[in-house]
């Protein structure tokens, strides 16, 4: 199981750094929306391995948040929150 503590230094990974090839395919992620909100966040952070960096297609993508702003776990919860009102 993901922890704050594990993801959290994820983000400090250099795109530069990264082996695109190890990546996850975020195309290939599947997220059960009859999940609780937090159910599904741990479901999809346990599939993407890297919320801040993966793949999509042959693009790597990398995700930023600015400083001040919402953590992840409440940005990912209230998109899965998101997804289950339609």
């Amino acid at each position: 199981m993901l922890s704050r503590n594990r993801v959290a230094p994820m983000c400090q990974k250099s795109i530069n750094k990264v082996n695109a090839d190890e990546l996850v395919d975020i195309r290939t992620v599947s997220v059960d929306k009859n999940l609780p909100p937090e159910e599904r966040m741990m479901d999809y952070l346990e599939q993407i391995k890297n919320p801040y960096c993966f793949r999509c297609g042959d693009a790597v993508v990398s995700v930023l948040f600015s400083t001040g702003g919402a953590s992840i776990d409440i940005l990912l919860k209230n998109y899965f929150e998101g997804l289950k009102k339609g």
